[in-house]
């Protein structure tokens, strides 16, 4: 996506100029405008004198907007003729990028690309080029992937140079064709709907095809292996998924085809109508009936159960029943070791199988307390280490927090006798000390939260409110193990702000 940089050697600039080293030594002293020379990328910074290099778009443009030297710029930023002569639609070409529509216009053909994928328009522009270009094109223009003037953002690439790649208006394009252009949203951007366009036809009326996402959802609902409530919780998020992309294609559409307020519209219009006879699609079940549906897919051990759970991690972590991933090494006499005495070895679920992330797992837990799924493998330094879930609420039973050890990740240990991983929401992490001036605000608002009432399911979006100083004890540092008590942990709590500190 976006223009690709080109770096043009004073051999090569002079080349393109088609002057020599005088000429070169001339026009630099004559042309002020004319472009400085740049730091190479490709050199080694040890090398005492790196090699001059110059931006081949900046050179490449300035050849096209400077008389002297217009016939061997960018073909699309020389100054446009007078009065143009109407340019003809010569129909799709399909290409390695896919279907591109072709103008003949008064400068040559325009190949126009409806791809923004990296280093299209060279790529393009150089298998023409390497072919004879017997259709005569002069340049190939992809889409940048943003807003421009006029229109969606383009780059160019001429056959007679294609490895420069340059922007380009669509207002300058449109101009050259003598009409308003075509141009399709990224999820309406499919072969045959490009195919079917032609100038004065009717757009085509296009469904946006299912994601991969979508369809592996779909799958999973329709296969027949899990209850009512969890195929529900399947084709719920399925259908969030699809009214979304319905949602985003609507407002690219705006966004793209309207002009600006107060000014002539925008040379282009969408090549295709959005079919949204079905939209939106329906939503099944409150929340908490879809979160019972994804606790019983991840423990579900199908392969559909496991393709789904990667889908909700991704899509929305907080209907499923577990918080953040941690990791933390196997240790003898560490407070981990303590609570791992407690975990039931199990078949693997489909939680177990994306909390392996592809690693080879040696046995599969649970907590038995938490029900947090647990799996034993190598880290990256190949010691072993356990890797789980954090619950997301500790269990109660009328025990209360009695202290806070800092191992690897913060631990809990209760009234009762017990230890857990300090309860955490899938999208944080819970660490201390100072972390590149970062404040360790996170553990401070769980702690805030589990020293009034053990049970609490922590919420974690205003952590940047939890007590200064609590903030301030867990932002020290501290030794791998230290235990912070209750009565620490409360004193803490009550500390005044000192002066300067604020709210983070």
């Amino acid at each position: 996506m976006g223009v690709s940089r080109s770096y043009l050697s004073r051999a090569e600039v002079q080349k393109l100029l088609g002057v020599n080293a005088f000429g070169m030594w001339r026009l630099v002293r004559k042309y002020a405008m004319f472009p400085e020379p740049v730091e190479n990328p490709y050199s080694p910074r040890e090398r005492p004198e790196p090699q001059e290099v110059w931006d081949g778009a900046e050179v490449y443009s300035w050849a096209a907007e400077t008389a002297e030297f217009t016939s061997r710029g960018a073909a699309l930023l020389r100054p446009l003729p007078g009065s143009p002569a109407p340019a003809r639609w010569l129909g799709y070409r399909d290409t390695l990028r896919g279907p591109a529509l072709d103008w003949h216009t008064s400068i040559g053909v325009l190949r126009i690309v409806h791809c923004d994928d990296s280093r299209v328009a060279t790529a393009l522009a150089t298998a023409i080029h390497a072919s004879g270009n017997e259709e005569g094109v002069v340049s190939v223009c992809a889409l940048y992937g943003d807003m421009g003037f006029h229109g969606p953002a383009l780059v160019a690439a001429d056959t007679a140079q294609p490895g420069i790649e340059y922007e380009v208006s669509w207002g300058d394009i449109a101009a050259l064709a003598g009409q308003v252009l075509p141009w399709w949203p990224r999820l309406l951007r499919l072969p045959h709907a490009i195919r079917h366009w032609e100038p004065g036809a009717q757009a085509a009326v296009v469904s946006i095809p299912l994601s991969d996402q979508e369809i592996i959802l779909h799958r999973a609902a329709a296969s027949g292996v899990f209850d009512t409530i969890a195929s529900a919780a399947l084709r719920d998020m399925a259908n969030s998924i699809h009214n979304d992309r319905v949602r985003e294609t609507r407002r690219e559409i705006e966004i793209f085809c309207k002009g600006r307020e107060g000014e002539i519209p925008n040379p282009v219009i969408a090549g295709a109508v959005l079919d949204t006879s079905r939209h939106p699609l329906p939503r099944e079940g409150e929340r908490r009936v879809l979160k019972t549906g994804w606790r019983r897919l991840a423990l579900h051990p199908h392969a559909h159960a496991v393709a789904a759970l990667e889908v909700a991690l991704d899509r929305e972590p907080d209907l499923l029943p577990f918080g953040a991933v941690i990791e933390v090494p196997v240790e003898s006499g560490t407070v981990s070791d303590r609570w791992a005495c407690r975990l039931t070895e199990c078949r693997p679920a489909a939680a177990h199988a994306v909390l392996a992330q592809n690693d080879k797992a040696e046995a599969y837990f649970t907590d038995p307390l938490t029900g947090m799924p647990v799996l034993r493998t190598h880290g990256a330094d190949s010691r072993h280490v356990w890797r789980f879930y954090t619950p997301l609420s500790l269990p109660g039973g009328g025990a209360e927090l009695a202290s806070v050890v800092l191992h690897h990740t913060l631990w809990v240990t209760t009234s009762d006798g017990h230890v857990h991983p300090a309860p955490c929401t899938p999208t944080e992490y819970l660490w201390w000390g100072d972390s590149w001036g970062d404040r360790a605000s996170e553990a401070a608002a769980v702690v805030d939260q589990i020293l009034d009432r053990l049970s609490t399911t922590v919420t974690l979006h205003k952590h940047r409110n939890a007590p200064t100083g609590l903030t301030r004890l867990f932002s020290e540092r501290h030794q791998q193990g230290t235990e912070l008590t209750r009565a620490t942990l409360l004193q803490a709590r009550k500390a005044p702000r000192m002066r300067g500190e604020g709210k983070h």
